[in-house]
This record gives structure tokens, C-alpha cells and sequence, in this order.
């Protein structure tokens, strides 16, 4: 029997995307998931579009204010029963070999933690830059470098590991997750398929470094308890590691 997948999508304000993200999901090859939407207080049409599909795996909370995305994965965590947990955001994609290939992965070879390349693609999900290639085994060390896991493609075995939630006070939520939950265990495998699409929306937060170079430092300050000295020193890394992530030209 097939092991069933959670999917965790926060939405807020994704009418422009949001088709494109559910009709990847519903054209995965592997069927047993279900998938957590928590609308973190659209003004838009998302909950309409949202609402159209009539799937019993299509399962949708609303909040009633904005909250951010750590607090609305956070939502869906608590209502997950699957044994794996997967992410996708509201304006990302995955190809419909995506879920098969990974629970493979993972279940051939006892792995806890994966990870896929992914295309790096505009608004219109055209690639612009080379594919991010999962080519090396992230450890928590590794990690705290590089954000080298994206939630698009990633998946882990929470029957091993346990449910790992987001802080809500942290703008870098992804990345001090991943780093707690490789605590917990010792490394991330690669598995060196592209599988994935992740929207680069032009104005989109993760992707202005200069303004997010406090908040990654307060990743290591603030909930890795490093001292000054060595937040500053992997704050350095992380910045000249994400220009390299996002250069056309180094790509």
C-alpha cells in the first residue's frame, strides 16, 4: 500500500498562479496525498479558485488575517496524517513525476530527508537560469552556508523524524526549519532529476538579499544561539553563496 503524502501550501493573494500550482498536483503519477491549503487572508480570488475543484484530498483552512507563511504551514502541519510531508508553494510547480520519484527515492533507500534539482523559471514558469542541481548531501554544517533546500523540492519522512514546525517570528522560516530538522538527523540525499518548477516572482521577498541580510543574521543570532562574531561570519557566507545561487552569470 501506498504510503500517504501531505502536502503543506500556504496561499495569500495567488489567483494570478494558483491553476497552474493545482493542476500540477492533480497530475501527479503518484495519487495518495492530501493536500493542506491554508489561506492566510486573501482579498483576491484565490479561495474561489480554490474552491472549484471538488477533490476530497483538497483540503482548505482559512484564516481570517494575515499571519505570514510560517504560521500558515504551520496550520496545515497540524492537520497532516500522512507519513511523508511534502511543500509547494501557491505559485510553484511540480512535474507529475515529482511524488513518485521522491517517495521512491526515499523509501529504496531508507532515506529520511530528500531533495531534487528544480528549473529556475519566470512568471510564465520559462526557465532564465540553470536548473538548481542537487548534486551534494546537506548536512546541518553545509547548511548554515547555504539554503541549499527549497520547500518545492523537498520532501521528508515524518514517521522517522517527526513533524519539525516553522518559527513565526523568523522572515527566514524555510531555512531555520531545515536547519532543526537536520539536528534531528544527519544529512539530506540528493537525488539529481529535475522534478520541479520555482516561480522567480520579480518583486518576491526571498529573492531581495540586501533586505533580508538582518533577518538571516538573526537565523544564526537569534535561534542557533551563535555569538556575534560567527552569525556575522555566516551571514557573509550566505550572502556571497546566494549571488552565486542566482548570478546569470556564474549560471
Amino acid at each position: 500500500m501506498k504510503e500517504l503524502v501531505s502536502i503543506i501550501t500556504p496561499s495569500y493573494n495567488s489567483a494570478k498562479y494558483m491553476e497552474e500550482t493545482i493542476q500540477s498536483v492533480l497530475n501527479q503519477k503518484y495519487q495518495n496525498w492530501e493536500w493542506l491549503i491554508t489561506d492566510d487572508g486573501s482579498s483576491d480570488d484565490t479561495i474561489e479558485i480554490i474552491n472549484k475543484y471538488k477533490d476530497a484530498r483538497i483540503k482548505l483552512e482559512i484564516l481570517p488575517k494575515n499571519g505570514g507563511a510560517g504560521n500558515a504551514r504551520n496550520k496545515s502541519l497540524e492537520r497532516a496524517k500522512g507519513r511523508y510531508i511534502a511543500f509547494l508553494d501557491s505559485d510553484d510547480y511540480w512535474l507529475p513525476e515529482y511524488l513518485e520519484a521522491m517517495i521512491h527515492f526515499s523509501q529504496e533507500h531508507n532515506f529520511e530527508l530528500v531533495y531534487s534539482n528544480y528549473s529556475r523559471c519566470n512568471e510564465q514558469l520559462e526557465p532564465v537560469i540553470k536548473d538548481f542541481s542537487a548534486n551534494k548531501v546537506v548536512t546541518f554544517s553545509t547548511l548554515l552556508k547555504t539554503c541549499t533546500l527549497a520547500p518545492v523540492s523537498t520532501i521528508y519522512d515524518s514517521k522517522r523524524v517527526g513533524i519539525e514546525y516553522f518559527p513565526i517570528k523568523s522572515k527566514r522560516e524555510d531555512h531555520v526549519m531545515w536547519l532543526n530538522l537536520l539536528k534531528k538527523i544527519p544529512k539530506a540525499q540528493p537525488l539529481t532529476r529535475t522534478l520541479a518548477k520555482y516561480r522567480m516572482v520579480e518583486n518576491s521577498v526571498s529573492r531581495k538579499k540586501t533586505n533580508i541580510m538582518y533577518d538571516q543574521y538573526l537565523v544564526y543570532k537569534d535561534f542557533m544561539n551563535f555569538s556575534t562574531i560567527k552569525s556575522l561570519y555566516y551571514t557573509a557566507n550566505w550572502a556571497m553563496n546566494g549571488f552565486l545561487k542566482y548570478s546569470k552569470f556564474f549560471n
